[in-house]
């Protein structure tokens, strides 16, 4: 059963996943799908429609506006930000307030394992690959490579991160190899912005 704590606002068109947790002042818009053992921190925005697989983490204040799709074991760290809208106007060219039906909602796609740092932002539409790792602070203004690490304003790729999310070190005598310290897994670097693990 899920957890959701008096002071948070669920709409009841959610659908919530099993062991997921919404905690203080969080709120949860229509339609969107959270999947099982998700976390949403204090204060985070989770937009209408918005779709979030099992095992994510939004953090406090993180802001995931619709129509952004988040997949299995996702991290979105504090304060960080998803936009929806290209050209954000609040009124139109005539002076008129904008409608929904004044502009198209574009989203960000965060793919399997990977990771948002705080006060990030990804402006939309931007695809962020399974297990990258996107620096606090940082601006995601184009897709994001698998397992890239990426810095700056605008983001760009500053090196590789494993599953571990812990950056990989240069396999020495090797020009495209690369490590993880911490798990010990080697990935071949097949492109300036492809890596993929060696199984063999």
């Amino acid at each position: 059963m899920p957890r959701i704590v008096d002071s948070a606002d669920v709409s009841p068109d959610a659908k919530i996943g099993e062991g997921t947790s919404i905690w203080h002042l969080a709120q949860v818009r229509e339609n969107a799908e959270l999947g099982e053992n998700c976390i949403v921190g204090r204060g985070a925005y989770i937009g209408e429609g918005v779709v979030m697989g099992n095992n994510c983490k939004v953090q406090n204040y993180a802001l995931v506006y619709e129509p952004a799709q988040l997949a299995d074991g996702v991290f979105v760290g504090p304060a960080a930000v998803l936009t929806n809208d290209l050209y954000p106007r609040a009124i139109n060219a005539d002076g008129t307030l904008k409608s929904a039906s004044d502009w198209d909602h574009v989203g960000v796609t965060l793919k399997r394992g990977s990771s948002i740092g705080a006060r990030a932002v990804c402006v939309a539409p931007v695809t962020v690959g399974e297990w990258a790792t996107v620096a606090a602070g940082a601006v995601v203004t184009k897709d994001v490579p698998d397992f890239a690490l990426m810095a700056g304003v605008p983001a760009r790729r500053i090196g590789w991160v494993g599953q571990a999310g812990v950056k990989l070190e240069p396999v020495e005598g090797t020009e495209n190899r690369f490590k993880c310290p911490h798990s010990g897994r080697v990935y071949e670097q097949l492109s300036e912005n492809e890596l993929r693990e060696v199984t063999e």
